[in-house]
């Protein structure tokens, strides 16, 4: 009995000696055979494909990667996979990346630093062939293992002039400052500011908003309604209540997150309140059914898709050894105004 016969019955696993075998092939031209080579007569690269598709075939990618001396996975970390943003990017990440042969490994950080930091050094340890990162906001040890690993990196949704630091994503700062610029124009004047999660970004708009509203000489501190709790609907009707009861001077809600925000719409109509000649609601980031609410809702729509392939497409430069033209993408955002302003 053959080594590979005694390994594929001890183990049940099909192996790419069993794959030969069957198309009656060495084991090295299989090998090159299904990874696409140049080189391999055409009838040989389809009968080990066959072989491999009768025998059920699934390649080792860990044995790949050892023989090729090249990984295919790149790690993708996000916050939540409950907001949709970053499933959106997640999305078109895999798209970019899969029919060119590599695996998105999503790792979710919870807006934990200390978590992120954890599984950069899981991932990191199997040395992948790239890395995708949201944002800025991480350790000095999580930095420093990104640093020194060696392995390409492009950070997400957030802007930066530091060189030598890849990015793709557009200005949050720029982004709240135009949608409060929005709700002046209309005639605002008592502008409040509704936020949850209070992570690195949600905070960047906050800083438009206050620059803004400085610009003006109308800026108060008090309009502000910042709750650490995790962005949803049903918080975001909870805010709107309190800050009517507690401001009852405000005109006009920017809200950080649109789930906040049609949660808040939904509470002004259970308020009695009309929206928006008693108080205008803004939101960001333009989710599913934010141009379906009643009234629809204006907000900032955000490049997320184009965020994911354009930071997959970096990184397969950089992968390939390539020095990108520019190393940071502003693909901007898109003031969208309906009818709750």
């Amino acid at each position: 009995m053959s080594k590979p016969e005694t390994k594929r019955r001890s183990s049940g696993r099909i192996t790419l000696s069993d794959v030969a075998k069957a198309a009656d092939v060495s084991p090295i031209t299989a090998s090159r055979a299904l990874r696409g080579e140049r080189g391999v007569a055409q009838d040989l690269v389809q009968r080990v494909k066959d072989a491999a598709q009768q025998l059920g075939y699934v390649p080792d990618p860990a044995a790949r990667a050892l023989a090729s001396q090249r990984s295919v996975q790149v790690p993708v970390l996000v916050p939540l996979l409950s907001n949709a943003l970053f499933v959106d990017v997640l999305e078109a990440v895999h798209r970019t990346l899969f029919p060119l042969g590599y695996q998105a490994l999503i790792g979710v950080t919870h807006y934990d630093p200390q978590e992120e930091e954890q599984l950069l050094r899981t991932y990191l340890a199997h040395r992948p062939a790239g890395l995708l990162v949201t944002g800025f906001d991480r350790t000095e040890a999580a930095r420093q293992m990104i640093g020194a690993s060696g392995v390409p990196c492009v950070h997400l949704m957030e802007m930066t002039s530091a060189t030598g630091v890849y990015c793709v994503g557009f200005s949050q700062q720029e982004a709240g400052h135009s949608m409060t610029a929005h709700l002046l124009d209309r005639g605002h004047r008592h502008i409040a500011f509704v936020a949850a999660q209070l992570d690195p970004r949600t905070m960047q708009r906050a800083e438009g908003y206050r620059r803004c509203l400085r610009e003006a000489g109308l800026y108060d501190p008090k309009l502000e309604l910042l709750s650490p709790q995790p962005s949803s609907m049903r918080l975001g009707g909870e805010l709107l209540d309190e800050l009517l009861h507690t401001r009852p001077c405000v005109d006009a809600v920017f809200f950080c997150n649109d789930d906040l925000a049609q949660g808040g719409l939904l509470a002004a109509q259970r308020l009695g309140l009309s929206v928006p000649s008693q108080v205008a609601i803004a939101g960001f980031n333009d989710l599913a059914g934010s141009d379906q609410m009643l009234p629809p809702l204006t907000t900032v729509r955000t490049p997320r898709s184009a965020v994911g392939e354009a930071s997959a497409g970096m990184l397969l430069a950089l992968m390939r050894g390539e020095v990108p033209e520019r190393n940071s993408v502003d693909l901007g955002f898109e003031l969208t105004v309906r009818g709750s302003t």
